[in-house]
């Protein structure tokens, strides 16, 4: 049962081949089996009814439970009097919350460890971290204690994971979906960059998910498709070539292409982060009673210094941010959609995300954010360590649809997500 799709775990239970109680009861029961490995769940919530079960990052919020983000300030917390905007439409769709999942301080990491409730281990090695910040969202699907859960993204923060653990998800259009309920709340000028967005096994669960939540379809023709592999080591640049392959029957073309305009990501996603230098995030952290920080965030915050600037300074910015965009655009009057690397290696050794080569990698996903294009991850290969190697598929505003599609042509054609380590 916990290897069925949540589509499938709808269907067992329209066709009375298990009770709602009885599927939640397996997966708690999963769950207490692999956590003490992994360290993905930090809290439970409370149940009192049957569905098909989903987990939660600890940045949004579920009714009855704290909503800590990963801040040390926020460790005593109230428990939250209602839930967010998604989980309530998940469980209109007869779903439950049973599990509330592990992140990086603040979400600003690459890894998911906090001096709450420490680090979050990848079920396919346990002394590689499973990514961040949706870290112990990712590792839970992929171990089964989950079928499916939300994450969110401002810098690849559910597609590294998803990339890091094997599994497949979807960083929507940014503003496609509503954000109440989520901790840090959506505003200021990092308000075009992020996204909740729906973690799961199978694409056809990210399609799940969408539907729920009300996206609109949108149709479109047979796609006209660039990849390319910059940065990326031998073993994902050999995924992503395959998957290329892969895709030649369902395309009107592909090509080896990028746009120009990536040789700025990084600088230009770290510019609209981080034009005060960090000193948003420290404030925020000291007002919440955060004495100490996690040494990852204070990582990310010296990386920020960097990118200090004034008032015409950060006009500069968005002046640069407006001419990304322009030719992200202009490169889709060639194209329909990427494909590329969602990470220039397979998951990293714990500690090892805040290197200053690994870190600069993170642009693959951070591409996406800057343009606030729809993207998403699904596994393609296995490393010669026995690694999940995902591939990302980005598309133009609100076409959705399309990436979603052309993940399941590769699910379909390479196997997407395998069994873990740890015994089922």
């Amino acid at each position: 049962m916990m290897m069925e799709s949540a589509r499938q775990q709808f269907q067992l239970i329209r066709d009375r081949k298990i009770s709602p109680e009885e599927l939640v009861k397996i997966h708690l029961d999963r769950i207490a089996e692999i956590n003490p490995a992994l360290n993905a769940v930090v809290a439970p919530v409370p149940v009192t009814t049957g569905g098909v079960p989903f987990s939660v990052k600890d940045s949004i919020e579920v009714a009855g439970t704290r909503c800590t983000a990963g801040v040390l300030g926020r460790r005593d917390a109230p428990p939250s009097t209602e839930d967010a905007s998604l989980v309530k439409m998940l469980r209109g769709a007869g779903a439950v919350p049973i599990a509330k999942t592990n992140l990086p301080d603040m979400l600003f990491s690459f890894e998911s460890d906090n001096l709450i409730f420490g680090r979050t281990n990848n079920p396919y090695d346990l002394t590689r971290t499973s990514g961040g910040s949706s870290g112990g969202e990712a590792a839970l699907i992929a171990a089964c204690g989950s079928p499916w859960g939300l994450g969110s993204d401002a810098a690849g923060s559910v597609r590294v994971p998803a990339a890091f653990c094997g599994i497949a998800s979807l960083k929507p259009t940014s503003g496609c979906l509503p954000r109440e309920g989520h901790f840090p709340p959506a505003g200021g000028w990092i308000e075009a960059l992020w996204q909740i967005g729906p973690m799961a096994r199978y694409v056809e669960d990210l399609r799940l998910m969408m539907e729920i939540f009300g996206a609109p379809h949108r149709p479109f023709g047979k796609p006209r498709i660039a990849f390319y592999t910059e940065g990326a080591d031998a073993e994902v640049t050999r995924v992503v070539h395959d998957a290329a392959k892969a895709l030649e029957q369902h395309a009107v073309s592909i090509m080896e292409d990028r746009p120009p305009c990536l040789d700025v990501v990084y600088d230009l996603e770290m510019k609209l982060i981080g034009p005060d230098g960090g000193d948003a995030l420290r404030g925020l952290a000291a007002a919440l009673g955060s004495t100490r920080v996690h040494p990852l965030l204070t990582g990310w915050l010296d990386k920020l210094e960097a990118y200090r600037t004034d008032l015409a300074g950060f006009q500069g910015y968005w002046a640069e941010w407006d001419l990304y965009r322009a030719e992200m655009r202009a490169f889709l009057q060639r194209y329909d959609a990427i494909l590329c690397p969602a990470y220039i290696h397979p998951a990293l050794p714990h500690g090892a995300s805040i290197d200053d080569e690994n870190f600069r990698g993170f642009r693959q996903t951070m591409a996406f954010n800057v343009s606030g294009w729809p993207a998403g991850v699904v596994r393609c290969g296995t490393s010669a360590a026995g690694l999940p190697i995902a591939v990302q598929v980005a598309a133009g505003p609100w076409q959705e649809d399309l990436v979603l599609t052309i993940l399941g042509w590769l699910e379909e054609a390479m196997g997407g997500w395998q069994p873990t380590s740890l015994e089922l």
